[in-house]
C-alpha cells in the first residue's frame, strides 16, 4: 500500500516531534531544512541530535534541503517554523502546493511589526482561504511527545472538514486530538502563554514560592482571555487545552524554553546572552513586544505583559517588576477578567 506524504517545514524540535507522530500513522515524512549537516544527520543517521540526543528517528521519516522535493505532492505540509521565518517559509513553499494538501501550523507567536497571527501570514502567501487553514496546539513539550507519552492537544479550523482531517492525520493511541473551530482564541492562546512562562521562570529564579507561581498563572490566564476576547476570541477556549492546558505545562516544567529563558533572566544575564545560551527560539521574547503593541491596539490593560516588555527591552530590574505588579491599585477579581 502506497503511504501518504507529509511535508514538515522546518527539522526543529516540535517539528521532529510531530514527524514522529505523522510516521505512527503511516505517512512518509519529509523535513526541510537549510542546515545541509542536519539534512545529512537525519538521512544517514536518523537523528536529530540538536534537539533529541537520545532519539532514533523512524525510517519513514527523511529530510532535504530542496523545497520542491520537500512539498511537491504532499498530503499534508506541516508550518512549524519560528514566527519569524513563517512568512518567508510560506513563501519559497508556496509554489509547490498542492491545491488539495492539508495546510496546518504549529507556531505560537505573532509576525513581527505587522503583530498578525500565523494563519493570516500564511492565507496571505499561500493564496488561499484561512477557513481552510488548521492550527494543532496545545499543552505538548516535544521532548515527551517524541517518547511516546500521553499527550492531548487542540486542532482549531473554521473549516470542520479540514479540523477533522487534521484530527485523523495527527490522532494516535498516545496522541489524543481535539477539535475547536475558535483559531483566534487557540492562536492567541498559545503565544501569549509563552509571555507567562517568562514570568514564571523570573519568580522561580528570584526564588519566590508556589504562592507567586500560582497567581502569576492565574493573572496570566486573565490577561489571555482579555486580549483573546478583545480579538473576537470565544472565552470558553482559554479553559480549553491551549489555554490553561498549556499555560500549565509552560510554566511549570523544565523542558520548557521560556521558564528557563526567564530563569536566567533573573539571575541578572542580559536578553542577548540568556539568547545567546539557549541555542533555540524563545519566542515569548518577540511575543512580550507584539503582545506589548496589541494591547494598546486593542484596549486591554496587560500588566505583567506590561512589566516583562520593561524588564526584556528597558533594562527594569526582575524584582523592581514584581513589586509594581503587587503594587497595583485595587480591583474586583472577577471584572478585573474580561475589563481594565
Amino acid at each position: 500500500m502506497t503511504k501518504r506524504k507529509a511535508a514538515v517545514l522546518v527539522a526543529g524540535s516540535w517539528g521532529t516531534a510531530l514527524a514522529t507522530v505523522l510516521a505512527d500513522n503511516e505517512y512518509e515524512v519529509t523535513m526541510w531544512s537549510r542546515n545541509e549537516s542536519q539534512v545529512e544527520e537525519i538521512k544517514v543517521n536518523h537523528t536529530n541530535s540538536k534537539f533529541f540526543t537520545d532519539l532514533t528517528l523512524s525510517s519513514a521519516i527523511t529530510a532535504t534541503t530542496d523545497m520542491e522535493a520537500a512539498v511537491s505532492g504532499a498530503e499534508l505540509v506541516l508550518f512549524a517554523a519560528p514566527s519569524i521565518a513563517m512568512r518567508q517559509v510560506a513563501r519559497q513553499a508556496a509554489p509547490y502546493i498542492d491545491q488539495e494538501a492539508l495546510c496546518v501550523h504549529a507556531t505560537k507567536g505573532f509576525e513581527t511589526g505587522s503583530l498578525k497571527r500565523m494563519t493570516t501570514v500564511l492565507a496571505e502567501e499561500l493564496k488561499t482561504d484561512p477557513k481552510k487553514l488548521v492550527v494543532i496546539s496545545g499543552p505538548s513539550h516535544a521532548e515527551e511527545v517524541v517518547k511516546r507519552q500521553p499527550t492531548t492537544v487542540v486542532v482549531a479550523a473554521a473549516c470542520q472538514q479540514a479540523a477533522e482531517q487534521a484530527q485523523d492525520a495527527f490522532i494516535t493511541p498516545f496522541f489524543r486530538v481535539y477539535t475547536n473551530p475558535d483559531v483566534t482564541g487557540v492562536e492567541v492562546a498559545g503565544a501569549i502563554k509563552n509571555i507567562i512562562a517568562l514570568g514564571a521562570g523570573l519568580s522561580d529564579g528570584l526564588g519566590f514560592g508556589d504562592n507567586a507561581k500560582a497567581a502569576l498563572l492565574t493573572r496570566g490566564l486573565a490577561e489571555i482571555s482579555r486580549l483573546g476576547i478583545a480579538m473576537g476570541a470565544n472565552p470558553l477556549t482559554f479553559a480549553g487545552l491551549a489555554g490553561v492546558g498549556d499555560l500549565v505545562v509552560t510554566c511549570t516544567s523544565k523542558h520548557s524554553r521560556n521558564w528557563r529563558a526567564g530563569a536566567m533572566l533573573a539571575e541578572g544575564l542580559p536578553l542577548d546572552d540568556v539568547l545567546e545560551r539557549m541555542g533555540m527560539v524563545v519566542e515569548g521574547v518577540r511575543t512580550t513586544s507584539a503582545a506589548h503593541e496589541l494591547a494598546v491596539t486593542y484596549d486591554v490593560v496587560m500588566p505583567i505583559t506590561e512589566q516583562l516588555f520593561h524588564v526584556l527591552f528597558e533594562g527594569k530590574s526582575p524584582r523592581t517588576a514584581v513589586e509594581d505588579l503587587m503594587g497595583r491599585g485595587r480591583t474586583h477579581e472577577m471584572e478585573d477578567i474580561v475589563a481594565p
